[in-house]
C-alpha cells in the first residue's frame, strides 16, 4: 500500500517464539532433538543448582521500589556495552510504571538464596496474547541465568497465560537454538533525493532475497526434532 507513495519495502527479521498449543514446558521441550533438550535441562539445572530461584511478579506484585531495581541492572548491563549499550530511559521512567502499567510488566526476579536482594531480572511487556522481553541484567557473571532469565521462564509463563507469541528482543545469536525462528519483517523506505532513490530502487531487490536466504538458512538451523 505504501509503495504507491514512493516507498521501499526492506526486509529484516526478529526472532519470535510461538505457542505451538503447549500446555507446559515439556511440551516445549518436546518440539527439540534429544541433544537440545538435554542441553536445555542441563542449562536450567545448572541455575537451580547455583542457589537460584526465578519469580515472575506482575499487577499488584510489583512495587515502585522494584522497579527502581530494575533501572539499575538495566543501567548496569548498558554500561557494559559502552556506546553500544544505547542507555535512554530513567529511573523515574521505570518507577512510574508502578502506577500507570503494572499491569502491562512483568519482572522475572532472580533471588539467591542467601541473599534478600535480587541478584538478577528481567523485564517484559505483555499486551493480549503478546509478550515482549526488553531488558535484563544481573551483578554477578552466573552461567546459563541469561538463558533462563530472558527465555526459559519468560516462555514457562507465556505457556501458563495463554501467550501466544513471544518477542525476546534484540540480538539473535542465542535465540535460534531456543526455538525462536527468524520471522520476517519490513521497515519503509524513501528517500527525497533522486540518486539515493535510485539506488535504493535498484538494489533493495537483491538485499531482500539476500535477507531472505539468511532467514531461512537460519530456520533449517534450528535444532527441532525432524518430522
Amino acid at each position: 500500500m505504501m509503495e504507491q507513495y514512493g516507498f521501499s519495502r526492506w526486509l529484516h527479521h526478529s526472532y519470535i517464539w510461538s505457542n505451538q498449543s503447549f500446555q507446559t514446558f515439556e511440551d516445549y521441550l518436546a518440539a527439540f532433538n534429544a541433544n537440545q533438550r538435554r542441553n536445555i535441562k542441563r542449562e536450567r539445572k545448572a541455575v537451580a543448582q547455583a542457589g537460584l530461584r526465578l519469580e515472575p511478579l506482575t499487577g499488584e506484585q510489583l512495587t515502585p521500589a522494584l522497579l527502581s531495581t530494575m533501572y539499575d541492572f538495566y543501567s548496569d548491563t548498558c554500561d557494559k556495552f559502552g556506546w553500544w549499550g544505547s542507555k535512554y530511559l530513567t529511573r523515574e521512567f521505570f518507577e512510574q510504571l508502578c502506577s500507570n502499567y503494572r499491569h502491562r510488566v512483568v519482572l522475572f526476579v532472580v533471588y539467591h538464596e542467601s541473599k534478600p536482594q535480587p541478584v538478577g531480572m528481567s523485564f517484559c511487556l505483555t499486551k493480549g496474547d503478546q509478550l515482549y522481553g526488553r531488558y535484563w541484567g544481573s551483578f554477578e557473571n552466573i552461567e546459563n541465568l541469561h538463558f533462563e532469565t530472558c527465555y526459559y521462564k519468560p516462555i514457562e509463563w507465556a505457556i501458563a497465560h495463554n501467550i501466544q507469541t513471544f518477542d525476546p528482543g534484540a540480538g539473535g545469536r542465542h535465540k535460534k537454538r531456543r526455538g525462536f525462528p527468524a520471522t520476517p519483517n519490513y521497515s519503509l523506505h524513501r528517500f527525497y533525493n533522486s540518486r539515493l532513490t535510485q539506488i535504493l530502487e535498484t538494489y533493495i531487490g537483491e538485499v531482500n532475497q539476500m535477507e531472505q536466504q539468511e532467514i531461512d538458512a537460519i530456520n533449517e538451523d534450528i535444532p527441532f526434532k525432524q518430522s
